[in-house]
């Protein structure tokens, strides 16, 4: 019994395993994010076609991640998908190498990214469930992903700048490959088991708090379509060279990594709800800030540290809450559905309404992103979201 005892308390995947599934990951979203749009503008396609093309890549989150999250949830088989998600992502990607018409680049992205949006839900549920009781560490872990991100982001703009935009299909699909190579170092025991008794997804779903929370993150993603789809273009069009722009990203990312590294105090300290309601407002003006001030280095610069609470802030704590809110059986669904609504409803939709709108100038299509952000703002100020007899329930 002793020994049965202590082989189930040993930790199932070491840190680094995990950090670096993460490193990858975000790596490779450090490359696609601030320079597909580049990419895409090289092969000439116009803003709203760009707007199209990234809104399918996100549009994918809305169902992908909860296809994958029901298979999980009732196989128990995390990683297996992760490492299949991860391995058809990688082969699908190959597709861009051989044509770039609007509708083969179209049809390579849904592919891609419906297997690609199988893999970060489940291996969340997966690094949640391997902190068991210490889930406050998680941005400890999460934030060697936003090593990866800056590492390429801000090595990525340099390169471009010299060898061109042809640079970053190859390089993406090295990233890619990279991410299947990680997934397999993971055992399928790091998930964890997962309980037969929880509280049916249909109830969980009825109480305000959680529907107000799942509104929310729709709404924040929805605000950093502009930022996503069309930063980097926004900056070369305001005389930014690529080389600088890739520093604004990773000054974004790294005042990110500097807020996971207090994340696991700051919880405790100030609590969910208050640092949640912190980051909407910030990220509100954030946004009003990049979409007035373009032409300012110095006020760029700082609208580039607050990504540490649009971001890293809010994300740490609606991964948080979505852990608390969703038990058992409900943990992959639950990652699924804040994947789906927020990253690929809300990122979709963000994407598109930027796409649309840029013509009539990119300064506006941000200060509607700070609108969006403080409507956010005002549904979780009136919401039960975060309080603690929410939580204890």
């Amino acid at each position: 019994m002793t020994t049965t005892a202590a082989r189930d308390d040993t930790p199932p995947a070491p840190y680094w395993r995990l950090s670096g599934f993460y490193f990858f990951y975000f790596a490779s979203l450090g490359a696609f994010l601030p320079y597909w749009s580049v990419y895409l503008k090289s092969l000439g396609f116009m803003p709203r076609q760009i707007g199209e093309l990234i809104a399918i890549v996100v549009a994918t989150k809305v169902i992908s991640p909860n296809i994958w999250a029901w298979v999980a949830d009732h196989t128990g088989k995390r990683m297996a998908i992760v490492r299949f998600g991860c391995l058809m992502a990688a082969v699908s990607f190959i597709g861009v190498f051989f044509g770039h018409s609007y509708f083969w680049i179209g049809g390579v992205m849904l592919v891609f990214s419906f297997f690609w949006n199988a893999a970060l839900p489940q291996f969340e549920a997966t690094t949640f469930n391997f902190l068991k009781h210490d889930t406050h560490r998680y941005s400890s872990i999460r934030l060697w992903g936003s090593i990866g991100f800056v590492a390429t982001v801000a090595g990525m703009g340099p390169l471009l700048d010299y060898f061109g935009t042809q640079l970053l299909p190859p390089v993406l699909l090295a990233l890619y490959l990279g991410i299947w190579l990680l997934s397999l170092t993971v055992p399928e025991r790091a998930a964890g088991h997962v309980h037969i008794t929880h509280e049916p997804l249909r109830q969980v779903l009825r109480r305000p708090e959680v529907a107000a929370l799942l509104l929310v993150c729709f709404l924040m993603q929805t605000s950093h379509g502009p930022y996503y789809a069309f930063y980097t273009i926004y900056m070369e069009e305001h005389g930014y060279s690529r080389s600088w722009i890739g520093q604004l990203w990773a000054l974004g990312v790294i005042a990110e990594i500097a807020v996971f590294l207090v994340m696991h105090k700051w919880v405790p300290r100030f609590g969910l709800r208050n640092l949640l309601l912190g980051a909407l407002l910030l990220a509100a003006m954030r946004w009003l800030v990049i979409g007035s001030f373009p032409d300012h280095v110095v006020l760029m610069s700082a609208a580039q540290v607050l990504h540490a609470a649009s971001f890293g802030v809010y994300h740490a704590v609606a991964i948080n809450l979505i852990h608390l809110y969703f038990h058992g059986r409900n943990q992959g669904m639950g990652q699924g559905l804040y994947s789906s609504l927020s990253f690929g409803a809300g990122g979709a939709i963000g994407s598109l309404y930027s796409g649309y709108l840029w013509q009539s100038g990119g300064n506006i299509t941000f200060i509607i992103a700070a609108g969006i952000s403080a409507a956010a703002l005002v549904i979780a100020w009136f919401s039960q979201i975060g309080k603690p007899r929410q939580l204890a329930t």
